[in-house]
């Protein structure tokens, strides 16, 4: 697993000290200056750490609450995967009496920065996470390994403070966002469902999401529609794209008969390249287009130790896992379930394999296993998770006029 260049200890000693004088004294008391001024009973945070646009994970509860009276909806990103540390931290700035006023904040990934704040006891922290199960290992769980950052780091600059429920997509999981996230024993972690999939259950959703695919992709009409949607390799701020596929030979044994849409993570941002002679068999998935949009509306979806795997298994559909590279992964970061029972359907680690796999689906599937997968790991999501969270938000129902208390700080 190929790693990016170390940075000096000179770079890393400025970082760190810039990092704990933002986080440990002025965060926090802009927050508190902030708090005296201007609290605000009607406002709703969605808090964005690493992207520029407002991801999946967030919109359906964003969109509910617009559509609901008397909330002051906002939605603040501090676009880290795209700014240097200094501007980063510009960012956490402007956004600190943002989140000084709220009612409830939404998150949807690791936040150093709530963490770090003395959140008032009226606001509500929820952590919607934007990925369903519990698949490849992350946070505490990966403490001191290569993947992940020391546990003293971690435990220095916590990334999950101040939460009041961190949403799950089955009970089955509970245990290891607890471990990740370093809560046991608190009932912080809660399987109410993940409100992103909530979509899934409607049929007007499902219908649209094949006609905008069709409409983006029109070699796409009539032709089986795979999806292959890796996650990244290295660290995320260095994050490249698996290149194992060749594309050329899954097109020789796949036919005229399908059409292969690559999604990589929204960490990757240089794409591996399609061949020229593929561009009719195989392409980028369309720009801008959610994934929610793409796995309802693909027929086949290879992946190889992403989560996307948990929302497909709602669809009874075959999913296919290329992973070349599984015992140097396995190595590099780790999972929480053995990855060979784990997963619902065939490993393959070469694209002879995967074609052959993807041909004898259309012929014969066995749905059992998706099933059983989805009843373990996806059995909260059932098209109301939204409410669930927002009941416990307190936003269930049009906002009221409740004075905020001036209590005592976290």
């Amino acid at each position: 697993m190929a790693q990016p260049k170390p940075q000096s200890k000179a770079v890393y000693r400025i970082k760190r000290m810039m990092k704990d004088v933002a986080l440990d004294a002025l965060f926090p008391r802009l927050y508190r200056q902030a708090v005296v001024a201007c609290p605000n009973p009607q406002k709703v945070v969605f808090l964005e750490t690493k992207e520029s646009t407002m991801p999946v994970a967030m919109r359906h509860i964003y969109e509910r609450l617009l559509a609901q009276t008397g909330y002051d909806v906002e939605f603040v990103t501090l676009r880290q995967n795209n700014s240097s540390v200094p501007r980063y931290y510009v960012h956490c700035r402007e956004a600190v009496p943002v989140l000084a006023q709220a009612r409830a904040i939404f998150l949807c990934d690791a936040s150093d920065l709530v963490s770090a704040l003395p959140i008032r006891p009226e606001t509500t922290v929820v952590q919607l996470w934007h990925a369903c199960g519990a698949f490849k290992k992350w946070g505490m769980s990966t403490a001191d390994a290569k993947f992940g950052e020391s546990r003293a780091d971690q435990k220095r600059h916590p990334f999950y403070g101040n939460l009041d429920l961190v949403t799950v997509s089955a009970p089955e999981v509970v245990w290891a966002y607890e471990e990740a996230m370093d809560l046991q024993g608190l009932g912080t972690v809660q399987p109410l469902g993940v409100a992103a999939t909530d979509v899934y259950f409607d049929p007007v959703f499902l219908e649209n999401a094949r006609a905008q695919v069709e409409a983006a992709v029109p070699q796409a009409v009539g032709k089986r529609i795979v999806l292959y949607a890796p996650t990244f390799r290295g660290l995320p701020r260095h994050a490249f794209a698996p290149e194992a596929i060749d594309f050329e030979e899954l097109r020789d044994q796949l036919g005229k008969s399908c059409i292969v849409l690559v999604k990589n993570h929204p960490f990757v941002k240089q794409s591996p390249c399609i061949p020229d002679s593929c561009r009719d068999f195989a392409m980028e998935a369309p720009d801008g287009m959610p994934i929610n949009e793409l796995l309802a509306a693909v027929d086949v979806c290879v992946t190889d130790y992403s989560s996307i795997v948990f929302e497909f298994a709602l669809f009874d559909r075959p999913v296919f896992f290329f992973a070349y590279d599984l015992d140097d992964y396995q190595d590099w970061r780790g999972f929480y379930y053995d990855y060979q029972d784990f997963v619902p359907g065939p490993i393959v680690k070469d694209t002879a394999a995967l074609a052959a796999a993807i041909k004898e689906s259309e012929r014969s599937f066995d749905v059992s296993a998706v099933r059983e997968f989805r009843q373990r790991y996806m059995s909260s999501c059932d098209g109301c998770a939204t409410e669930r969270i927002m009941d416990f938000a307190g936003l269930l129902l049009d906002a009221e006029s409740v004075p905020i208390r001036q209590g005592e700080l976290r």
